[in-house]
C-alpha cells in the first residue's frame, strides 16, 4: 500500500473513531466492516480453525472498550491485530491448562488463500500451501502479515511481539524457504 493510501485509511479510521466516541453507532459498524475480514484472515493464518468469528468479535469488543487508550502510534488495524493475537495466545494457554492440549502443530495452520485461486494454477497453489505448511508458526505469521495484509515491518513487529529486525529476518527466511521448496 502506498504511503498516501495508508494515510487516507488512517484518516478515515480516525474520523470513524471520533464519530463513534461522539455516539454514532454506525461508525462502529463501519470499523468492523473495514477491519473485521482482515482480523479473521490473520487469525486463520495463525492456525485458528475454530471460533474465528468469536475471536474477531472479542477483538472488537476489547478494542472498543479500550479505544480511549488507542494513541494512534500505529494504525488501527495493527492495533486490532495485536489485540487479536493476544486473545488467541490467551485462549491457547487456557485450553492447554484446562484440557492438557498441546499447542497446534506447524502443519495444522490454515493456509487457504482465496486471493490466489484466480492467479495461481491449481498445482502451483498446492505446492505453495505445502511450502507454507513447512514454515515455522512465526515465519507463517510474519509472511501473512506482510504479503496478505501489507503491513510494514514495524507494524509486524508490534503485532507479532518481536523486533523490526527479527520480523525482517523471519520474512526473509520464509521467502527463502518457500522459494527453495517451489524450486525443487
Amino acid at each position: 500500500m502506498t504511503e498516501a493510501g495508508r494515510n487516507g485509511d488512517e484518516r478515515q479510521d480516525s474520523e470513524l473513531i471520533n464519530a463513534w466516541r461522539a455516539g454514532d453507532e454506525r461508525a462502529a459498524t463501519a470499523l468492523v466492516a473495514r477491519h473485521g475480514p482482515a482480523v479473521a484472515r490473520f487469525l486463520a493464518s495463525c492456525g485458528e480453525r475454530r471460533d474465528v468469528d468469536e475471536l474477531v468479535q472479542d477483538t472488537f469488543i476489547r478494542g472498543f472498550g479500550a479505544l480511549d487508550s488507542f494513541r494512534g502510534d500505529s494504525s488501527l488495524r495493527t492495533w486490532l491485530f495485536t489485540i487479536a493475537r493476544r486473545l488467541l495466545v490467551d485462549r491457547r494457554r487456557a485450553d492447554r491448562r484446562h484440557a492438557n492440549q498441546v499447542e497446534i502443530a506447524e502443519g495444522d495452520a490454515v493456509t487457504e488463500f482465496d486471493a490466489l485461486d484466480g492467479v495461481v494454477a491449481d498445482e502451483t497453489q498446492i505446492r505453495l500451501r505445502q511450502a507454507l505448511d513447512r514454515l515455522s508458526p512465526k515465519q507463517r505469521e510474519v509472511f501473512t502479515l506482510r504479503v496478505t495484509e501489507g503491513l510494514t515491518y514495524k507494524e509486524i513487529a508490534e503485532v507479532a511481539d518481536t523486533t523490526e529486525g527479527a520480523a525482517r529476518v523471519h520474512y526473509h527466511n520464509a521467502m527463502m524457504a518457500i522459494k527453495g521448496f517451489l524450486d525443487d
